[in-house]
């Protein structure tokens, strides 16, 4: 039997083991390798002795330019971006108990990316580019909101939400679509880059805006964690043990929008993140979300870097965005699951 250590409070009460401690220790190093090796490689390589005296000495040179002003920010965002579209996704699949559930099935990436889209193809050119986050958001709320209106019957199910969800991202595509089709050749080209998820031209100003969403969320979220483990068991023990089912599923949609739509309004389309790190999570500690909301958020925050890692230096000099490497993972992935529903 594996230890445990206990924590009491007057917010939570929770049995931790020693086992899942270990490995959240264990991504938080892997985090940070990936860090300083996104630091040290690019166009040119900047030895990790070298980041580590630029970042306390605070030198005027062109290395310290490239590390803290380019490739920094670029991390950072590349880890709350992952973070919090793994967040999100293992919170849908915990509210939908579907294992195939996540911001790209639900409708939250089709909204953002359709409201995007239609903004870089018809408004960008008068207004600028500093609006689009909040139409990407807007859209992403939106198409939620149309989801849960459509799914509800005398309440949400699980099974009726998936369904309206998958219809509703078919809507935002077509729509998606012909914004680029109707647009000039210019916003064209800018936004099918945005469509492929990509963090180049990342900045502290947008990791500044980005964080807050991210660092809010996930503790509130953690409050919940005895109300969200039950209402994994079914409805009817749920309701049992004194739980609004309907309550907690309308919670639970909109702080996965929360996580979800700014990240991909920042960063692009980045699809298959949430369906991936909360799979492996589950293979690797124990299933209570309070453990693999941490647990997903740093396995999400490793698959966004390591894929922008990758994109940015095996094809050199081309800057391949993060989301194509995330997506030839997904899919085969997606297919997988899909195989495995069968049995």
């Amino acid at each position: 039997m594996s230890k445990l250590w206990i924590i009491r409070n007057r917010l939570i009460s929770a049995a931790i083991p020693v086992s899942a401690v270990a490995v959240m220790c264990a991504l938080i190093v892997v985090v940070f390798a990936i860090m300083l090796i996104s630091l040290s490689v690019g166009n040119q390589f900047i030895g990790i002795g070298q980041i580590l005296f630029d970042m306390f000495s605070r030198s005027d040179t062109l290395s310290e330019f490239i590390a803290q002003s380019l490739r920094f920010p670029r991390v950072v965002m590349s880890a709350i971006v992952g973070a919090a579209l793994a967040s999100s996704g293992l919170l849908l699949q915990s509210m939908i108990r579907n294992p195939l559930a996540s911001p790209d099935v639900i409708g939250i990436t089709g909204g953002a990316s359709a409201a995007a889209i239609t903004y870089l193809s018809f408004f960008s050119s008068t207004l600028g580019i500093f609006w689009l986050p909040f139409f990407s958001i807007l859209g992403a709320f939106s198409a939620v909101l149309l989801v849960y209106c459509l799914a509800w019957r005398n309440g949400i199910t699980p099974m009726r939400l998936i369904l309206v969800g998958m219809g509703i991202s078919a809507l935002m595509g077509a729509i998606t679509t012909f914004a680029i089709a109707a647009s000039p050749l210019s916003t064209s080209i800018t936004a099918y880059i945005w469509l492929t998820g990509s963090v180049y031209g990342a900045n502290w100003k947008d990791v500044q805006a980005l964080l807050p969403w991210v660092c809010v969320s996930l503790p509130f979220l953690l409050l919940f964690t005895r109300q969200i483990n039950a209402q994994e068991l079914g409805d009817q023990i749920s309701t049992g043990l004194g739980i609004s089912v309907q309550s907690l599923r309308l919670g639970m949609l909109i702080i996965s929008v929360v996580l979800a739509a700014p990240a991909i309004a920042y960063v692009g389309a980045i699809g298959f993140v949430g369906l991936i790190a909360p799979h492996i999570a589950r293979r690797i500690v124990f299933r209570s979300f309070g453990l693999l909301l941490p647990v997903s958020a740093l396995l999400g925050a490793c698959l966004v870097m390591l894929a922008d890692l990758v994109g940015r230096t095996v094809f050199l000099p081309l800057d391949v965005p993060a989301g194509v490497f995330v997506s030839a993972i997904g899919a085969p992935f997606f297919i997988y699951l899909l195989y495995r529903q069968r049995f």
